[in-house]
């Protein structure tokens, strides 16, 4: 089974783009097969889109002054 061990959400020239980073375990033993993978996508689902927006909105409103 590949589990999320992290998501990175960011804007840049291409659009809003997520970067995640799994790990790889067998689901009998629970040994790691791999770990520290990632990869990189461009959100174009809109509802999809919109989540992150929301997201990248609330990290802006928590900056403190």
């Amino acid at each position: 089974m590949k589990i999320i061990t992290s998501v990175t959400v960011f804007n840049d020239a291409v659009g809003t783009r997520m970067s995640a980073t799994y790990s790889e375990v067998n689901e009998q033993t629970g040994r790691i097969i791999s770990d520290n993978q990632r990869f990189d996508r461009v959100i174009t689902d809109p509802e999809a889109k919109a989540h992150a927006t929301a997201l990248l909105d609330y990290a802006g409103e928590n900056i403190e002054q």
